[in-house]
């Protein structure tokens, strides 16, 4: 972030780009992050490519979803905090009011046929979309490292055994990567470094207040707190507490949540709105998604001055990789867990495999197509099933 750079555009031009984005932004995290790339650094030269990829890193490494951090980073680079607030701000507001506008339609006509018909379709495709997400996050971030896919295995017996999230798990793989990895001497000032990783699980207070909102700012807050790389890691610690523990939803309403994440643009972690919208309407949404995204600005906007100091370090580096494993782990095991729910006949089995085949052999073909073709499907076959 170098200060003699003077910015060549203005705020508002940021804020009117990251409006855009949010609105017309399909495709997931990888693609947004990719759009940002396109835009800002090769086509407007706004941003050089070294902040770029200073930001692309930090995103990756801090709690939070991926494409949301690196929009709040670019918008800290000339701007400073206030660039941050507004870009974030800008970026998932779009999304935020459809979801919140879907959450209305959803409780005042989801008992219609239509609507049950689009989920019918669209739930199933989900589970195929989370499978190759699950794989491509796991051959881009594994590799061949045993120990990593150790966790990733572990993470995901797990998950499908408990049907549940084990946050220290998470936590208990980034340390244990860690201390292979780097042979720390326990005293010295390598524990110092991991020390600003540890901040989000402040998060980890368990919700007991009987008040339904304070629950869900608490609950949304830690799950925020744990979303590493991409929006979909928050689908299994979201399942496990929202469903399996306080049964705020039921396991099909989930999966519809799930579903509209998949239709809408900007970040895939938007669902929270949409779930808190089930749970308490407006005040729930705001809520959910407010828990969401706090911690991944805060992490960014507090991280971004010393990351230049600290990012390349092995032991930060280190403790990250484990969690992304086990992220990546937990992802898997979720596919099984909803598809158990999800997969209810033989057209939700084909249209999960159509689904998932689809996106194995066309690599570009952009999800939301496909997303959109399932609801056709749900359209048609869901009322003659259940006429």
């Amino acid at each position: 972030m170098d200060q003699a750079n003077k910015p060549t555009y203005t705020l508002w031009q940021l804020i009117l780009y990251f409006l855009r984005l949010g609105t017309f932004g399909f495709g997931g995290p990888v693609a947004l992050v990719g759009y940002m790339h396109r835009d800002l650094v090769e086509r407007r030269g706004w941003i050089s490519e070294s902040d770029y990829k200073e930001g692309l890193a930090l995103a990756q490494i801090a709690p939070g979803p991926l494409a949301a951090q690196l929009g709040i980073y670019l918008g800290f680079v000339h701007f400073r905090l206030l660039g941050a607030t507004v870009a974030g701000l800008a970026f998932v507001l779009p999304s935020f009011l459809m979801v919140v506008a879907l959450g209305w339609a959803y409780v005042a006509f989801g008992g219609l046929t239509w609507m049950q018909s689009v989920f019918y379709g669209v739930g199933a495709s989900v589970i195929g979309i989370m499978a190759i997400s699950a794989h491509k996050l796991a051959s881009k971030n594994l590799g061949r490292d045993k120990l990593l896919w150790g966790i990733f295995i572990l993470l995901a017996a797990v998950t499908i055994i408990t049907q549940s999230e084990i946050a220290l798990l998470f936590i208990g793989a980034g340390v244990l990567v860690w201390v292979i990895r780097c042979k720390p001497r326990f005293g010295t000032s390598s524990m110092a470094v991991l020390l600003p990783t540890q901040l989000p699980n402040i998060a980890l207070a368990s919700a007991t207040d009987t008040n339904t909102l304070i629950q869900i700012v608490l609950f949304f807050t830690k799950a925020g707190a744990f979303v590493f790389g991409s929006g979909l890691a928050i689908v299994p610690f979201l399942y496990s507490e929202v469903v399996t523990e306080h049964h705020w939803l039921s396991e099909k309403q989930f999966v519809d949540a799930v579903a509209v994440a998949m239709i809408t643009p900007g970040p895939v972690v938007i669902t929270t709105g949409f779930i808190g919208y089930l749970i308490s309407g407006l005040p729930g949404a705001v809520l959910a998604a407010v828990g969401t995204f706090v911690p991944c600005y805060l992490a960014t906007v507090i991280a971004a001055p010393y990351f230049k100091k600290y990012g390349k370090l092995p032991a930060l580096i280190a403790f990250v990789d484990g969690i992304t494993a086990a992220a990546i782990g937990a992802i898997a095991g979720s596919v099984v867990v909803i598809a158990q729910r999800s997969i209810v006949d033989m057209p939700t089995a084909l249209l999960a495999l159509a689904t998932a085949a689809l996106l194995w052999k066309f690599k570009k073909l952009p999800e939301p197509v496909i997303v959109i073709g399932a609801a056709l499907v749900g359209i048609v076959v869901y009322p003659l099933l259940h006429h």
